[in-house]
């Protein structure tokens, strides 16, 4: 599914924002030496992202600021890479927003040293990360110059490779992490009822509740290796002897809510981005003209976009018949139809009566 409106993003960001959770991974996943070093209750979360705007759609970031033992003032920073696959870079790139954030604290506070500042990378790709850690392996250098390399290493959070019953902390932050371990992965299907039970085991029904809706908004718009009905069979599965049918019914409209929101933003960028190319070659090939053309190609982004937001890969199998028809008033009626359409049969119908 294409990443339009970068669900993981906005999931791994409202769920990490909590005070409570940032807390709880700290102390279950830096090293034991590191985190016997901070008060892990001290955390306070900072508003600033220090993520390149054209790597925003492959990488997230936090910075929390924590109180060390002895006093003094430290930086856990947490990159969350969304990227499927390692990026051999990622220390490097680390390097750089370490330096931004000891701008920031120099023109914040008054420092006699630096404040510490420890990285830590979230990785939930489909290939385990087998790059080294270490900043210096980026070199290749004689032994005499390797005074003169920076260096420092990232806490890793590979969750490609971690079990199930690795995965430890308070049950927001274990649905949280095994959410992004399976989002890429077939298995997901499989693994829905279990991540939902645990959700089941919270005992503030409104935190459940809320949460729940989190949940079902990322899974509605994050993933394409399950579809709605496989969200309602799990959640049925799991929470029937609860509120009878109250719980499903609440459920449901959030599952519709993500789906139709989804397929609605990624139409509106579509429309957007071929309203862009039209206007950029309308002025060479005529405004109205590139106009015309402009809302044409918007509408067919956001049709093809719109197509595989809602019904996976498959539906791209009628996108060449669509991109057949000239005019932009029948395109603009499919590209609606798309939002209420139950299957691929229903958007055919519109262009073909």
């Amino acid at each position: 599914m294409a990443d339009i409106t970068n669900p993981h993003d906005r999931f791994f960001k409202e769920i990490f924002s909590r005070r409570e959770v940032a807390s709880d991974f700290l102390n279950n996943y830096l090293p034991s030496d590191v985190c016997r070093c901070i008060d892990t209750e001290s955390i306070v979360l900072l508003k600033d992202s220090f993520i390149d705007k054209e790597l925003g759609v492959y990488l997230s970031d936090l910075l929390y600021e924590v109180r060390l033992t002895d006093g003094s003032d430290a930086y856990v920073y947490v990159l969350f890479e969304h990227k499927s696959f390692p990026d051999t870079k990622v220390a490097f790139q680390l390097l750089r927003y370490i330096i931004r954030i000891w701008e920031l604290a120099f023109r914040q506070k008054q420092f006699d040293t630096l404040p510490p500042v420890i990285p830590v990378v979230i990785y939930h790709g489909v290939t385990e990360w087998r790059i080294s850690r270490k900043f210096s392996s980026l070199l290749d250098v004689p032994t005499e110059i390797e005074p003169f390399v920076p260096e420092f290493r990232y806490v890793l959070c590979d969750l490609s490779v971690w079990k199930d019953e690795d995965i430890k902390g308070m049950i927001l932050l274990r649905v949280t992490l095994l959410l992004l371990k399976y989002i890429k992965s077939d298995k997901l299907k499989d693994r829905l009822p279990g991540i939902f039970g645990l959700l089941k085991e919270l005992s503030s029904m409104t935190t459940g509740l809320e949460y729940l809706q989190t949940v079902l908004v990322y899974l509605s718009r994050g993933t394409d290796k399950i579809n709605r009905q496989d969200l309602k069979d799990a959640l049925t599965d799991v929470f029937q002897d609860e509120g009878g049918q109250i719980m499903p019914t609440i459920a449901e409209e959030w599952i519709r809510e993500g789906f139709e929101k989804g397929v609605r933003e990624g139409m509106q960028k579509g429309i957007q981005q071929g309203m862009q190319q039209g206007m950029e070659q309308g002025m060479q090939q005529g405004m109205q003209q590139g106009m015309e053309q402009g809302v044409r190609q918007g509408l067919l982004i956001a049709i093809k976009l719109g197509l595989e937001l809602k019904f996976g890969a498959k539906a791209l199998k009628i996108y060449p018949e669509i991109k057949k028809i000239r005019d932009a008033d029948i395109l603009e009626v499919i590209s609606d139809a798309i939002r209420h359409a139950q299957t691929l049969d229903d958007v055919r119908a519109v262009y073909r009566s």
